[in-house]
């Protein structure tokens, strides 16, 4: 993908500007008719996980335009998170004349890393979440009525708890860049761990639609384990490019520091 110069006229960039969003709205489109004619596969694999703990009941849709909605709606999802990778990229195209060239080095990495833990969350809630969530919040609605499974209420509350889990699994890209470009230290994510837990807690029950208990643990335990391995890394990292010292150094320290070295 070509990238712009880093010095152009005012509407030279807003030219690039409306040509990137141009990419990114005709990409989404033309996914969107794709997946939309592939709905029928796509709704068999995300009900498959669910099926087991309806008693053998059929999903069943309450309106007449509901088919089609429900089918236009799950299209356009899918399609923008299949454009995920590719709409990151344009953002950071736009964007990449005006970082210097070590800086550059890290964009792709930081796309495909951004990518694989976005799907790895969105799997790891497919395989894992969806059945024990469904399984608990069928089980409490049998126990007080009838459950009739309406399929457009399943699938959207499946839909976005995998988007959810896709999102919070980006935390140790996070916190990895905070500490290793000492925007945030080390240190400080260490010292204030008990913050950090708390505010974990408060985004797992924000970013779980169904309210459930189960969710919400097995959120906040993946939440936690991706924070401590984020900080692993982290500290091996630093470690092994500026000592152990790197692991207090601040962002001002730290530009000081260049600052420095330039002048010599």
């Amino acid at each position: 993908m070509p990238i712009g110069p880093a010095r152009m006229p005012l509407f030279d960039h807003l030219g690039e500007l409306r040509r990137r969003l141009t990419i990114v709205i005709v990409s989404v489109i033309i996914a969107t008719v794709v997946m939309y004619f592939a709905t029928p596969t796509i709704v068999a694999v995300l009900t498959d996980p669910i099926e087991p703990y309806l008693s053998g009941q059929d999903f069943v849709v309450t309106t007449s335009l509901g088919g089609f909605s429900i089918k236009f709606g799950i299209a356009i999802k899918v399609a923008a998170v299949m454009c995920t990778p590719m709409i990151v990229w344009q953002i950071l195209a736009f964007f990449l004349p005006a970082l210097k060239p070590n800086e550059r080095k890290w964009v792709v990495p930081t796309v495909l890393a951004a990518t694989a833990l976005f799907f790895i969350g969105a799997v790891f809630c497919y395989f894992i979440i969806v059945p024990a969530g469904f399984e608990w919040l069928i089980s409490e609605t049998e126990s007080i009525a009838k459950v009739l499974p309406e399929l457009h209420d399943y699938i959207n509350i499946e839909i976005l708890l995998m988007i959810g889990f896709g999102v919070a699994f980006e935390l140790p890209l996070i916190v990895f860049y905070l500490a290793v470009f000492h925007i945030v230290p080390y240190s400080s994510f260490r010292a204030a761990w008990r913050y950090i837990y708390v505010i974990m807690l408060a985004v797992s029950a924000s970013i779980t639609p169904d309210a459930s208990p189960v969710t919400l643990i097995f959120m906040y335990a993946a939440m936690l384990s991706l924070y401590e391995i984020s900080l692993a890394v982290t500290r091996f990292v630093v470690v092994a490019r500026e000592g152990r010292e790197g692991l207090t150094r601040s962002r001002l320290s730290f530009l000081t520091d260049d600052d420095d070295e330039e002048d010599e």
